[in-house]
């Protein structure tokens, strides 16, 4: 799962860590992405990760990772 990995990069608490999950998991159903060795899902974890500072909700994350991933 390529958001764990780029998650170690920085020290994020036990909650964001979940948010981030959440928000990550939530892109991908929505972009139909199953396969977790897609390259595009690296693309969608740093884009979880970068919109995920901001500090909104999961659901909020994950569809502004998407709108900015520009497939959807």
């Amino acid at each position: 799962m390529p958001i764990r990995r780029l998650l170690k990069t920085r020290k994020y608490t036990p909650d964001e860590i979940e948010l981030l999950n959440e928000a990550f998991d939530r892109a991908l159903r929505a972009l139909g992405l199953v396969d977790r060795d897609d390259p595009l899902c690296e693309m969608v974890a740093r884009t979880v990760i970068e919109v995920g500072v901001a500090g909104a909700s999961a659901k909020e994350i994950a569809e502004t990772a998407v709108a900015r991933i520009g497939l959807r």
